[in-house]
């Protein structure tokens, strides 16, 4: 062994080192500058959206496009149980609260049906709803052709969470370009990195303009420092931008090493009984592949396996803990199937950055071969 292997660690090479040093070098080191507007017209370009503004985190451009849509105190907004944290989070940053809804169990995505079910409930019984979130998870798109109907028909907009989903596409159409506005991140673990950093997208330029606004303190554009209302330092930096300009010259080779990975695991588990694949369509950028063991079939459990790497210095995790199950949201309401406990039970998330070195993918590959090859 030759030190411990990551989960998903930051792809650099020397293209990021000449990026950053050209722009220290410019002297460009604020929340402004030729990178940074140079890096919002990349990500406009891989999105296919008209607008973009670069900021400090996904979670950031997640909170000011909820705030742009008004929604606040006294309203819900319909959340994918199955997802990290933040996305829940950003609801209650505005003072609403989430309604959690359960997963499609072949993609871990939210159902459709379910966001349906909710909506109905929740207009029937006379609440505000002010958005419905999807998330784009581990970098397969939601269902957008079931989900656009439904928001269409219920009047409610919708905002993509595409933190996992940067360079994906769903029948054609770009991650990060569906609803009223798309968030997506570039913090360390993704597939392509500005250290911390995320983007609001969106078609609509009133909504971005605002959100560009609101992102650096809501400073009105007076000589002085004049402020109307409450705003947030949430703009990325010039150096930063620089980092993910490298990266997103990048992104195609890294998203192919990631596509190579999952396949190299399917082939090693294909003929593997009990054990599935997390689905990820075509358009996937395959950011983590996920594995789903049914223990009474398999003879093992996801736990075993993951104890297996971890006693080879390999980095594993489960998928997301449920929302409804975390403590800070054990009282918000939730539609259920159990399809996400049973996916946090069973699901493992296995080593898929794009940085692994021959070597290392050897020494990973062999380690679960060995451990499927262990008399039970």
């Amino acid at each position: 062994m030759t030190g411990r292997i990551y989960l998903s660690p930051p792809d650099i090479s020397e293209l990021e080192q000449r990026y950053v040093m050209d722009a220290l070098r410019s002297g460009w080191v604020a929340p402004v500058g030729p990178d940074l507007t140079a890096f919002e017209r990349d990500i406009a370009a891989l999105t296919g959206t008209a607008h973009v503004v670069a900021l400090s985190s996904g979670t950031a451009a997640l909170h000011l496009a909820l705030s742009a849509l008004g929604v606040g105190p006294g309203q819900y907004v319909v959340v994918p149980t199955l997802t990290f944290v933040a996305t829940a989070n950003a609801v209650r940053y505005t003072g609403a609260e989430p309604v959690f809804v359960d997963c499609d169990p072949q993609t871990g995505n939210v159902d459709p049906a379910l966001v349906a079910s909710v909506l109905r409930r929740l207009r029937g019984q006379g609440h505000r709803v002010g958005a419905v979130m999807s998330v784009d998870l581990f970098g397969t798109c939601a269902d957008y052709d079931a989900l656009q109907p439904i928001c269409a028909e219920y009047d409610v907009p919708l905002v993509e969470d595409a933190a996992e989903a940067l360079g994906a596409s769903h029948r054609g159409r770009p991650a990060g370009s569906f609803g009223r506005a798309a968030a997506v991140s570039f913090n360390g673990n993704k597939i392509a990195t500005t250290s911390g950093g995320g983007a609001l997208c969106s078609d609509n330029a009133e909504l971005i303009a605002y959100c560009r606004y609101l992102s650096t303190q809501a400073r009105e554009p007076v000589v002085h420092y004049e402020h109307t209302e409450v705003g947030y330092n949430y703009r990325l930096s010039n150096v930063l931008a620089a980092l993910g300009r490298a990266q997103l010259a990048r992104l195609p080779e890294m998203i192919a090493a990631r596509r190579a990975m999952r396949e190299r695991y399917a082939k090693l588990f294909g003929a593997v009984d009990g054990v599935r694949l997390l689905a990820a369509d075509e358009g996937a950028n395959c950011w983590l592949t996920v594995i789903v063991v049914d223990p009474v079939v398999a003879g093992w459990r996801a736990a075993d396996l993951a104890q297996a790497l971890a006693d080879a210095d390999i980095e594993t995790r489960p998928v997301w803990k449920p929302m409804h199950r975390q403590p800070v949201y054990a009282g918000n309401q939730a539609e259920l199937t159990g399809a996400a406990d049973r996916l946090f039970e069973t699901a493992l998330t296995l080593p898929s950055g794009s940085a692994l070195t021959p070597p290392q993918i050897d020494r990973i590959l062999e380690t679960i071969t060995a451990f499927l090859e262990k008399p039970r």
